[in-house]
């Protein structure tokens, strides 16, 4: 089968291309040139190069290379969306005509600019439903009593945020919700949530929006978020079990089993 991908940083990209070269699918990454790493095209079967804002070139590339089928892959900041982008004459017609500055707003909108070029953004995990998290726990340790009273509190948070597409992930400490991530990021947002509650110890929870699909947007955790994390004094994290990508599974679980942290999979409210 032959796909695109829409590379953007981290892990997640550069798995999907290599699982799609291990099943034998012929996968084409536009890498965002902000955003995307060197892996990228080296575990592509072909590598284009585009800027953010390019949707133009972005559409030129799918019909010379045949692909009808794209997936977005990889994080592109929120605040590169809506700051440092600049728009082609396609791009700015489109960012000109939505109603609200959101992903939601955005993607919905290029997705139906594609679609009218004949060109169907997929399900972004296609290539990678093994890496889903499962239900329960998914380390060694589980929540105790405190970290699961937090987590219980900050799910219905988390997904409120998550529905009004501002962030995915909030910090609790002692039933109370300390911070939330917007545009900076779950890394930022758990060291700026630490600043402000030396000493005690955080649960973050992260959460998917009430979408039917998993078209943008993924929660992602890996080995770096077990470092944040560890770097916090965050010990629990909850996660929407089915809608959550684990990266680098084996290491990720090796650090957060030595660094005694509780990983937990959850069915999605809403």
């Amino acid at each position: 089968m032959k796909y695109g991908i829409i590379a953007g940083n981290g892990r997640f990209p550069v798995l999907a291309l290599e699982t799609a070269r291990k099943q034998g699918d012929e996968v084409i990454a536009i890498a965002i040139k902000e955003e995307a790493s060197a892996e990228v095209e080296r575990a592509a079967a072909r590598c284009h190069w585009i800027s953010l804002g390019e949707l133009s070139r972005l559409i030129e590339i799918c019909k010379e290379e045949g692909i009808t089928q794209i997936m977005m892959a990889g994080q592109v900041k929120h605040a590169k969306i809506f700051s440092s982008i600049r728009p082609d004459w396609r791009l700015f017609k489109v960012l000109a005509a939505l109603p609200s500055k959101n992903t939601d707003s955005l993607i919905g909108a290029v997705q139906k600019v594609l679609l009218d070029e004949g060109i169907s953004l997929v399900d972004s995990t296609l290539l990678l439903k093994p890496l889903l998290a499962g239900m329960g726990a998914i380390t060694r340790r589980k929540f105790d009593a405190d970290e699961e009273r937090d987590v219980e509190y900050g799910r219905k948070i988390a997904h409120a945020l998550a529905s009004l597409d501002l962030g995915q992930s909030v910090a609790i400490a002692d039933k109370a919700c300390v911070a939330l991530e917007a545009m900076e990021g779950t890394d930022a947002m758990l060291r700026r949530a630490a600043s402000l509650v030396e000493g005690k110890r955080l649960s973050l929870v992260k959460a998917s929006a009430r979408r039917r699909h998993l078209l943008f947007d993924v929660p992602a955790i890996g080995p770096n978020t077990i470092d944040v994390m560890v770097e916090t004094n965050t010990t629990a994290l909850a996660v929407d079990a089915g809608r959550t990508l684990l990266l680098d599974r084996d290491e990720m679980l090796e650090k957060a089993n030595a660094a005694k942290i509780a990983i937990v999979g959850m069915e999605t409210l809403g």
